[in-house]
């Protein structure tokens, strides 16, 4: 009999040799990193698409709004050696912050569309008051002397002027003004409107005002009274309350929220009043309008199991092909891991004009079946055919639960892969591996 050559010993065990399968399927799985990869630079491409949307959609209307003030502000003169050593003199600012401000508003949002992309817009109409009492001059490192009165202006932020619907006037100290486009001093505002506001007596006294305002997607507002409080309504059902306070009292229902805070100067850091930027970071708070359903949040996790999911149905495979005696090619295992990667992409682009819930059913249904036919091509078994389909579709319930919990994905997410790994080598644990290379071809 003749004996087999070593270029047959060799083919004979590549073709049986368990642990080159392993090696080649681990192989595969690294490529399919690619287009895994590849999935996620397209989510974060739709996602930057959709906020240029939103940016292009609030240019014109308003954009994310921070309200501050209002703040009384006296300019003075300083004198400074240059490098020559002349004295030069220099136009610098003193700021004084409310005693109590109290903010007081209703929100009334909007979606607007851009394309497939829903911006959310809302028109506020807010009425602010409050009361400066005697300012405190001795607290500058200045004498009152050096303080230009009669210069003195109101000043109040606002950060997208296109926002602004109707002329602001104001009752301060019994009198009517009306406020006017900018503000001269960059120290603390970088936009807003003022109002020149000479001093003559001390206490200013009280002032208010209402402000019919466009915004998108946020509003949020700066603590400067020595006691701010700040009460929000609208009909808009999924708020996220933001920044450096949370609301004292709240309520959140499908029909809309109410939100209160109350922020005393002793919770932030930088006094009621100073000379330049003083302030620093000015700890705002507020809300932000969000959508009910970010696609993209949840298509991004949905992704981060894209490989974990592809080992998955590779074992599947595997221990078929092992346990059954069926030979499955690198080029097959290959065609299945592209044809799961291609899920996300279908839910990716369903998700974007769809429900997320139903994109995802429809994408694992259009895959589970793809995968499923083209394993009974393969097995030319109907039960193999039927238990792959069950795995494959207990992996996608599975998965989709975890995108359902977001506080315990983790916890669940461990423990169900603890528990396919048990399943495994509970299956497995009679398996002799070595009785799997063992070269046929080489007996007589």
């Amino acid at each position: 009999m003749q004996t087999p050559s070593t270029l047959d010993r060799f083919n004979s065990w590549a073709r049986n040799s368990v642990s080159l399968k392993l090696v080649a399927i681990g192989f595969l799985i690294l490529i399919l990193l690619i287009p895994s990869s590849m999935i996620d630079s397209l989510i974060y491409e739709r996602m930057n698409l959709r906020d240029e949307a939103t940016e292009e959609v609030s240019s014109k209307w308003g954009g994310r709004q921070t309200l501050g003030g209002p703040v009384l502000t006296i300019p003075y003169y300083t004198y400074v050696k240059n490098d020559k050593g002349q004295t030069e003199t220099q136009l610098a600012y003193a700021h004084f912050l409310p005693d109590n401000l109290q903010i007081e508003g209703q929100l009334s949002p909007e979606k607007r569309y851009r394309g497939i992309y829903v911006v959310v817009l809302y028109n506020a109409k807010l009425k602010v008051k409050g009361r400066f009492d005697a300012l405190n001059f001795d607290a500058l490192p200045l004498g009152k002397e050096s303080l230009r009165l009669q210069d003195a202006f109101l000043s109040f932020q606002v950060t997208d002027m296109k926002g602004i619907r109707e002329n602001i006037k104001a009752s301060i100290g019994g009198k009517d003004y009306n406020f006017e486009p900018g503000i001269s001093s960059p120290d603390i505002f970088e936009s807003g409107i003022s109002i020149p506001f000479p001093i003559t007596d001390n206490p200013i006294g009280e002032f208010a005002f209402t402000i019919d305002l466009n915004g998108s997607s946020e509003i949020n507002f700066l603590p400067f009274g020595k006691e701010t409080q700040v009460s929000l309504s609208s009909n808009w059902g999924n708020p996220s309350f933001d920044g450096a306070f949370l609301p004292d009292n709240r309520s959140v229902t499908e029909q809309g929220f109410t939100a209160q805070w109350r922020v005393l100067q002793l919770n932030r850091n930088y006094p009621q009043q100073g000379i330049g930027n003083f302030i620093g970071n000015a700890s705002s708070f507020g809300v932000k309008l969000k959508l009910p359903v970010d696609e993209y949040q949840k298509t991004t996790r949905s992704a981060k199991y894209c490989i974990m999911f592809i080992i998955l149905t590779f074992l599947t495979f595997f221990f078929v092909e092992i346990l059954n005696k069926k030979r499955i090619h690198a080029i097959q295992y290959l065609l299945v891991g592209f044809a799961i990667t291609l899920f996300y992409i279908l839910l990716l682009s369903m998700s974007e004009h769809i429900s997320f819930d139903l994109s995802y059913w429809v994408a694992a249904g259009i895959i589970l079946l793809m995968v499923t036919f083209y394993a009974k091509s393969i097995f030319q078994s109907n039960f193999l055919t039927g238990l792959t389909f069950s795995i494959l579709g207990i992996l996608y319930a599975f998965f989709y639960s975890l995108l359902q919990l977001q506080d315990y994905a983790l916890l669940m997410g461990s423990f169900g892969l603890l528990f396919i790994l048990a399943i495994i080598m509970y299956l497995t644990r009679k398996i002799d591996w070595y009785a799997f290379s063992t070269d046929d071809s080489t007996k007589e």
